[in-house]
């Protein structure tokens, strides 16, 4: 999940040499030697991790999930007072929401050994860890990003190294102390759940590009994840989110003002799936807006948007202003020269464009809402579109609709997560409104550089091995020989050649009984081509 970040700005200058420690190289500085000592450690932990039975591993995240369910308020209350962001008792649904839905999600899965053999295809596949992990964790949901992690990691015996955002170290240091000494309790090997805690930045890039690093998973920013994927190490990265959201005029309009101001309030609108534009026809608009002012939906004057824009929006940098990420509607009213009255919790705006020069056209990770009245149906369909392309390929789209005919349009848009009918935030995130793998790293395809568009779970950190047994494929021996041997080669090794292919398979048939029943003249392929 695409979370904001402030710029690590890069220590340069001479290294130090120093001694270099117990398991490390020789000669190296002192950043490859911290890198050395931390992921040697996490890789020491991960052989220790291959030993454990499914029924271990089940224990541990049993422990990791108690102890962070127990802790989810101070967890919560910590990280409001550290970063200043949102709203506590958000923060704490958050945690539990990590604990409760994420838990219920992988307790039952099957991750030691094999975790499915089918003998119509003779496929059985074998699960293992990937290896050690880092983990970056975001200042805007740090807390639960954290617990949702190690969760992760420790499900699929992968030793995780997190490594926390310099404003939210505090919070996410006690996550790390509470997690990992209830999961060596529990039986977990030593150092299977660190923190990087270093100041200097190169430390982290050394982790990032160390050899015996396995995976990282980058949850912040653009840059991060960029950063990430520049170190070499395989990573699993997410990106931005500028999401729309449309209602159309055969939805329920009293669910849909209820779920775009809940979602887009819920913890001052830090989680990058809430929705940043909203997109109506006039009709629908007129019949919209007082059931949104009802739920505390505040109409921006023209005057109050351009004032309103360079408070949220850095034109020069292209960046959201980090002062305003989180903070309430009231707080970013009054940085921009107006009063909201009591209960309006949510500023909506109408921006005159969607690019570079309309600032609230952007992701805004705050109570902050553009509105975009359109002509038709046509209209709202490309707008959403164009949102969608300014900082959101591949993330979330959101529709409200009862007509099966625009969810089908809606079909077409690039984003990894079309949510129907149900707030943009939960919905996306996954476990409560629908049944989409509950994540808290949502990613967003190539479009936005990532490898997948789905929201990253345990099958995602896991390498699967595949042992395949015979299973004859009648179709391709039954293709004419002249359709795939070539002209050049002498014509009685070709044929020697395919009566041995044929001999071969043959024998494999009469050995397995499954095949043999499948019977020995299937279908020809037709001649002359596919």
């Amino acid at each position: 999940m695409l979370a904001w970040d402030f710029r690590l700005h890069r220590v340069r200058g001479e290294a130090a040499a120093v001694p270099a420690l117990p398991g490390t190289r020789s000669g190296v500085d002192r950043y490859d030697a911290y890198a050395d000592e931390i992921v040697g450690r996490a890789a020491r932990a991960a052989e220790a991790f291959r030993s454990c039975t499914q029924e271990k591993v089940d224990r541990i995240v049993q422990a990791v999930f108690t102890a962070a369910y127990d802790a989810r308020l101070e967890l919560a209350r910590l990280a409001h007072e550290e970063t200043g962001m949102g709203l506590y008792e958000h923060k704490a649904i958050k945690n539990a929401w990590a604990c409760l839905v994420v838990y219920d999600d992988l307790k039952d899965r099957k991750t030691v050994g094999v975790v499915s053999d089918d003998p119509l295809t003779g496929i059985t596949e074998i699960a293992h860890p990937k290896g050690p992990v880092l983990a970056m964790i975001p200042l805007t949901n740090p807390t639960s990003t954290a617990i949702f992690k190690v969760l992760l990691c420790v499900k699929t015996r992968n030793p995780v190294i997190l490594s926390p955002h310099r404003a939210a170290r505090k919070c996410i240091r006690r996550t790390v102390e509470i997690l990992a000494e209830a999961a060596v309790a529990a039986g977990a090997p030593e150092d299977s759940v660190q923190l990087y805690q270093k100041a200097e930045s190169e430390y982290l890039e050394r982790i990032m590009r160390h050899r015996r690093l396995a995976l990282i998973v980058a949850t912040g920013t653009r840059e991060i994840v960029q950063r990430a994927q520049a170190s070499g190490t395989p990573t699993l990265g997410v990106g931005p989110g500028n999401v729309p959201v449309y209602v159309h005029a055969s939805a329920d309009l009293a669910l849909a003002a209820r779920c775009i101001v809940h979602s887009k309030t819920f913890d001052n609108g830090v989680v990058c799936a809430s929705e940043q534009a909203l997109v109506v026809e006039r009709e629908v608009e007129a019949r919209l807006r007082p059931r949104l002012e009802a739920r505390g939906a505040y109409f921006c004057s023209p005057a109050e948007m351009r004032a309103l824009g360079p408070v949220c929006y850095d034109g020069e940098r292209r960046s959201m202003r980090p002062e305003i990420v989180g903070r309430s509607a009231a707080d970013i009213a009054q940085r921009a020269g107006f009063t909201l009255s009591p209960g309006k919790r949510l500023l909506v705006a109408a921006p005159e464009g969607i690019g570079a020069e309309h600032p609230l056209s952007h992701e805004i990770l705050a109570p902050v809402l553009a509105i975009y009245v359109v002509p038709d149906y046509a209209a709202a369909l490309d707008t959403c579109a164009a949102v969608t392309r300014l900082g959101g390929v591949g993330h979330t789209v959101a529709v409200h609709t009862k007509d099966e005919a625009v969810i089908a349009d809606f079909r077409q848009m690039n984003a990894g997560r079309i949510v129907v009918n149900q707030p943009a935030t939960e919905g996306a995130i996954g476990g409560i409104f629908n049944a989409l793998p509950p994540s808290l790293t949502l990613a967003c395809g190539t479009g936005a550089g990532n490898l997948d568009t789905d929201n990253i779970t345990v099958r995602h950190l896991l390498n699967v091995h595949r042992l395949a047994r015979p299973r004859l494929n009648h179709g391709w021996l039954d293709v004419p020989k002249e359709t795939w041997l070539d002209p050049k080669v002498d014509a009685t090794r070709a044929a020697a050649l395919y009566a041995e292919a044929a001999r071969v398979a043959t024998r494999g048939e009469a050995e397995d009984p499954l095949m043999a029943r499948r019977g020995s003249a299937p279908p020809r392929q037709p001649r002359g081509g596919r």
